[in-house]
Order: C-alpha cells, then structure tokens, then sequence
C-alpha cells in the first residue's frame, strides 16, 4: 500500500518563513483588522502633525499683528479669531490622531490574538502527528518554552509593533513633506539627525544582530534550563556533597550567557552613543542653519521667518521619540523572526505518513521481518536485520546488556518510529497500513520512564479510557496490586498526586501505570523494565498482577532481572541491535551462549544478596 505525509496539513501551510507575510498567514479572515489597523496607524501618524501646522500658522499670525494697536483693529479681530479656529483644529487633529491610533491597536489586537491561538493550535496539532519517539529526544518544557515564546513575541509584534513601525514609516515621510514646505534650509537641517541616526540603527541592527539575536536566545534558553537541571538534582548533590561540581554546568550556562550579553553589548556601544547624541542635538543642529538664513533674511518677512523657526524648532522634539520607535521596533522584529524560528522547526519536524486507506488489525500477533532502524541522525543502526514472530496470547522476553536494542525494538511495535528497512507487522498488518488510533487502542505499553499526570489517581490511571466508570478504576487498581496504595492516601483515588499533593514512590507509580494498562484492556501489552523502580515488595507485587494481566494478552516483555522471563514462551538475546539467541529459558540454559552467561551472573548476585544478608544477620547475632 502506498503511503503518504500529510503535507496538506495547516502546519504544513505556514511553515518555511519567518517574516511577516508568514504571521499574516496564521491571521487567515483576520488579515483585515491587521491592514486596518496599519491604516489607522499611517492615519494616526498623519494626524499627529496637524498641530504643528496650526502652531506655525498662529505664530505667523501673531507675529504679524504684533506691531497692530491692540484696539478695535478688523485686522487684529481676524487674527484672533483665526487663532480660536486653529486651535481648535489642532486639538481635534489631536484628538482624532489618538482615537485613531487606539482604534487601530483595537483591530491589530484582535488579529495578534487570533494569531497566537493558531500559533498554538498548528503546533498542538502537529505534535499529534509526529513520532511519538520525538518526545524522548525532547523535554515538554522545552517544547513549551518554543511554543509560547513564539506565540507571545508574534502577538506583540502585531497588536503593537506592527502599527509603530508603519507610524514610523509614515512620519518621516510626513516629515520630509512638511520639511521642504517653508525654508528649505531648515528643513534640511532637520532632516539631518534622521538621515544620521538611521545609518548608526543600520550598524547597530544590521545583519549581524538578527543572528547574534539568535545566539543570545540560545544562550537564555540554556542557562534557564541548566538552572531547571540544577534545582531538580540538589538533593543528590547534598547527599553526594558535590555541590561544586553540579554547580558547574550551570556556572558554564551563566557564563556563555554574560559573554554574549556583553559582547553584544559592546559591539552597540559606540553606534548606541552616537545615535544618542544625535537625535538628542537635533535642536542644536538647527541653531546655526537658523543664524546662517536670519543674515540673509529680509526685514519685511521676519515674522514669517520666526514662525518658521517655531515650526521647524517644535518638528525637531518629535526626532528622538520618532527614532526610538523604530530601533525597538526593530528589535523587537528581530526577536520575534528567533521565536518564529523555532516554531518553523517544530513544524518541519516530519510527521508520520498516514495510510490513505488503513487496514484492520486480523488478531494480535507481532512479527518483525528483517527490521533495520536507525535514530535520527544516529551514525548507525539501533536495531540491525532482526526477525521474529510472537502468535496471539503469547509472551515475547527480550533480554540482553543496556543499550543493545531491546527498547529500541519495543518503542518500533507501537510505532514510535519507522524502520529504516523490513517490515513491523501487528495483526498481520504493516503498521503503516494500520490507522494510528486503532494501533494505539489495541497496544497497552508500560514503560520505565512512564509518567503520571499532577492529577488524582483516578483521572491518571482513567487516561487510558476516558469513558471508563469510576468502579472500573478500582477494579485495575485492585488488578495492579494497589490496594495499599489507595489506602494509605487521605481522599484515596481522589487524591492529587504530583505538585501540591501526595508523593508516590518509583515502585508505587510503577504500580499505578500498570493499573492504566490494565484499564485500557489492550490485545497486546508491551512492558520495559515494569519493575525497574521497584524494590523487593513492589517488584513481588508487580510479578503478581503481571501474570494475570498477561494471561490471554500477546506480551512483549523487556527485563534485565532474568527471574521474571522464565516463562515467556520465546526469549530473545539481543547484542548491538541483533539477535545472537533465541529459545525457551531451559534451552537457553543448556546450551552455551550470553544467555547462559548472563543466567549465571544473575544467580551469583542473587546468591551474593543472600548470603549477605544472612552473614549480617549471624553478625547481630553475636
């Protein structure tokens, strides 16, 4: 059967950009209220200059009338009342440049919060598709971190960003229009100080700081998550008393992270001074441009000239917060390009290929035919050339030294992964021809690295059916040996474990997964390592409900405490990703081979433990 990636997925729609065309994109109908909201803000910008086009014209005005006799003078009356009329012109302009402004931030708002939720939306529903054997190369928090990050700095950059930079785009021009309006001279000068203080942006925002902004990031979520490493581990490094060395890693992390900062830093000094000094000095850059034209100015026309200067004199104030705006605008930008980044790189992630036409499982038999597969980016094989058949109702051991294989070959049953080479075969099926959701409802797993969600024993172990009925939950419980458990707890299966709550140990939440299994009530039952938290009671007690659980259910079971495969129908001993042995448990004793190697060294160790205890036992005696 022919299978294909689902490439026609949302995610896959916007992935492969990271600049704004690609966040108007996740907008989808809302792409409007952004460019109407830009409009506003273009409108906005325009607006806020009005003013100071009333401001030189009431100027002139009274610079003009200045010298008429204050009585009943027509032209004095004109003057006044132009002056009442421009007034008022201004602070409307005013007032309309500011609703404008907020009406626009409305609309670009709604937009960015659409924004972010798809954000989110694509890359939860991504995550769905993706091989479940992602997440063990990944922590959630990390994925989190990404996620929210990105989701966050993209809806800044559109609810507020956005807006600034197109006001910061229209002002200038506004500016140069109304520069070159009156005397160009002064408008030149004025000009200068954009024309300057844009060029030191350039150095200081060029090229070079988006990836530098990239490293700085790295550094960030670095240092964030030795710190996590760090906290998590002081009781080992109390006990240990290595709180130097532990301390190292994070120190390294802090280290890098100061580096960069500084570094950066240092690099924007000199270009970050400058651009200070000369949005700030706009003023005194007109100064003598003013005394060069008073020279040559004519005294017929100097109340024009003084007005001019009050026009061009108040243009310079708004240079500085003008150009401000868009350095953080650009930063900003470039902040949010990184956090798009990473979403890009969730979503390149490939998904696995979807049967266009699954096929339905025959029974609950597992075969591997001639299986080869490699990790990603692995430079060889985990699992090499191996082949086996498992019928329905029978248990599977697979056994052998960490890291020869053996999860890796479990984690392929369940499709975690896809093999590089042969063919999975669950129910007769290739598991690529099967759908995912009825491979997973028909496959229960407990694995030693299982987790248990900051919620009550009975929402965790009902994960695994969430129609199921609260008798039925104490009913697996009770199948998984975890009565003492239920018991000894305050509001017993309602009771929050995790944060905020009770504490379980590694045997007991071993217990607890199991019970999660036994709920799901699957045809096949995949176990890594079920005791491998356990102690001499947990691991009795999981012994215990395992031989019931398994009755019926084709089980493949992975241990290294060798007690616990005796009566697996077929065990298989994997080496470097390949099978040197198979057979029963007395046929693998007989004959010569790791299996009977590793047989011997167990019963040495368990005869070791014993006569340990015993030889303390004589000792207390005495």
């Amino acid at each position: 059967m022919e299978h294909r990636v689902t490439s026609e997925s949302q995610s896959g729609e916007h992935a492969g950009g990271d600049g704004l065309l690609t966040l108007l994109r996740y907008a989808g109908a809302h792409r409007w209220q952004v460019v109407l909201g830009c409009v506003l803000s273009a409108l906005s910008a325009i607006l806020a200059l009005v003013p100071y086009l009333c401001i030189w014209r009431i100027a002139r005005d009274l610079l003009t009338t200045a010298s008429v006799s204050l009585a009943a003078d027509p032209i004095v009356l004109a003057a006044a009342s132009d002056t009442a009329t421009f007034g008022w012109i201004a602070a409307g302009s005013a007032a309309a440049g500011v609703l404008a402004y907020m009406s626009g931030l409305g609309c670009t708002h709604r937009a960015a919060f659409h924004i972010a939720t798809q954000i989110r939306t694509v890359c939860c529903e991504h995550l769905l598709r993706v091989p479940l054997g992602y997440y063990q190369s990944v922590s959630s928090g990390e994925l989190r971190r990404h996620v929210d990050a990105g989701a966050d700095l993209t809806e800044d950059v559109i609810a507020h960003k956005l807006p600034d930079v197109v006001g910061a785009i229209v002002t200038p021009v506004a500016f140069l229009v109304l520069s070159f309006s009156f005397d160009w001279r002064m408008g030149l000068a004025c000009l200068l100080p954009i024309v300057l203080g844009s060029a030191l942006l350039g150095m200081t925002m060029g090229k070079g700081a988006a990836s530098a902004m990239d490293d700085y990031q790295d550094a960030l979520d670095s240092m964030n998550r030795e710190a996590v490493e760090y906290v998590r581990g002081i009781p080992v490094v109390k006990v240990f008393q290595q709180t130097t060395y532990s301390f190292k890693g994070f120190y390294r992390a802090i280290v890098a992270y100061g580096n960069l900062a500084f570094g950066f830093a240092q690099a924007a000094e000199r270009p970050q001074t400058a651009f200070a000094m000369v949005v700030g000095s706009a003023f005194l850059l007109l100064i003598p441009v003013v005394a060069f034209a008073a020279a040559s100015t004519e005294s017929g026309d100097w109340a024009r000239f003084a007005a001019d200067f009050i026009f061009y004199a108040a243009l310079c104030g708004i240079t500085p917060s003008m150009l401000t705006r868009i350095m953080y605008v650009g930063q900003s930008s470039m902040s949010a390009r990184t956090a798009l980044r990473r979403v890009n790189a969730i979503l390149s992630i490939e998904p696995l290929p979807q049967p266009e036409l699954a096929d339905d499982m025959r029974d609950a038999s597992i075969a591997f035919e001639n299986v080869c597969f490699a990790y990603p980016g692995a430079p060889r094989d985990a699992v090499s050339h191996v082949s086996f058949t498992v019928a329905p109702g029978q248990t599977l051991a697979l056994v052998g030294p960490s890291g020869s294989g053996k999860s890796s070959c479990a984690a392929l049953i369940p499709r975690f992964w896809d093999v590089r080479s042969g063919v999975v075969r669950v129910g007769g099926r290739d598991v690529r021809d099967l759908d995912p959701r009825d491979l997973m409802e028909n496959v229960a797993f407990v694995f030693q690295g299982g987790r248990l969600f900051c919620d009550t024993i009975l929402e965790n172990v009902r994960a695994a059916r969430p129609d199921a009925s609260r008798e039925e939950v104490m009913a697996a419980l009770a199948d998984a040996q975890c009565d003492d458990i239920v018991a000894k707890l305050p509001q017993g299966i309602d009771t929050r474990i995790g944060a905020g709550g009770a504490y379980l140990s590694g045997g007991e939440q071993q217990r607890v997964l199991l019970a999660r299994a036994i709920l799901k009530d699957a045809a096949i039952l995949v176990l890594d390592e079920a005791t491998a938290f356990a102690d001499a009671d947990n691991e009795a007690r999981i012994q215990r409900s395992l031989k019931r659980v398994m009755e019926g259910r084709t089980v493949v079971m992975i241990a290294h405490r060798l007690s616990s495969v005796l009566d697996a129908d077929q065990i298989l001993v994997i080496v470097d990703g390949e099978v040197v042995q198979r057979g029963t448990h007395r046929a693998l004793v007989e004959a010569d081979g790791p299996y009977r190697r590793m047989w011997d060294d167990y019963c040495t160790s368990v005869r070791w433990e014993i006569g340990t205890r015993k030889g303390e036992a004589f000792d207390d005696g005495q």
